[in-house]
């Protein structure tokens, strides 16, 4: 991805927590001699080693899995907030631009036995159900449920290199606070998400 340096974020625990937060992601490798892309959860693990990991699942009928082949890399990403940036809120005339926050990671791929599937799908359900008021757990799932589990394929990607950009106007800070007060007043929660990650770069 390419980042020009002042829009780099080289902080690890913050991009890691950024991934954590926004874990729906794209999974992209080449398929049959084709860029192929799925959506779906990648979640931030750590291995028995300590070392980072994405693992997720995609279904078996999806070609994509018969393509994942051990020393190859394949590229995961994770998109934040965006939004629209008029150069009306700049002081000086200049062009519009977008400001977005957007995490690349490449790693190698493998895939997973049945019993790290299980795992990895109750660590799943467990993240997401914790705000339900009834929730879900794979344990009191009945076993006829459970049997879908035959349906997916469980991969686990070991992180080689993690790009993250973070483009909030740091090339513009005589603006920070124009901009910050045009993207509350909309109606747009992306531009609002984008103004919270603009004060916090402030601090």
């Amino acid at each position: 991805m390419y980042t020009p340096d002042h829009y780099k974020n080289e902080n690890l625990e913050e991009v890691k927590k950024f991934i954590a937060k926004n874990a729906f992601g794209i999974l992209v490798n080449q398929t049959n001699g084709r860029p192929w892309a799925t959506h779906i959860p990648l979640e931030l693990d750590v291995d028995p080693q300590g070392k980072d990991i994405l693992v997720g699942h995609i279904a078996k009928a999806n070609p994509q899995w018969q393509y994942f082949k051990e020393d190859e890399e394949v590229l995961a990403i994770f998109n934040g907030p965006h939004s629209y940036i008029s150069s009306s809120w700049y002081k000086d005339e200049e062009v519009p631009t977008w400001n977005y926050i957007a995490v690349h990671v490449y790693g190698k791929i493998k895939i997973l036995d049945k019993a790290a599937v299980m795992e990895s799908l109750r660590k799943l359900v467990d993240k997401y159900e914790k705000s339900s008021e009834q929730p879900v757990s794979i344990e009191k799932l009945s076993e006829a449920t459970m049997k879908q589990i035959v349906g997916v394929v469980g991969f686990q990607i070991d992180i080689t290199e993690i790009q993250a950009t973070y483009k909030l106007s740091q090339t513009r800070p005589e603006d920070h606070s124009q901009i910050i007060d045009q993207l509350e007043k909309t109606n747009n929660h992306g531009s609002k998400d984008v103004a919270h990650c603009m004060k916090h770069l402030k601090k």
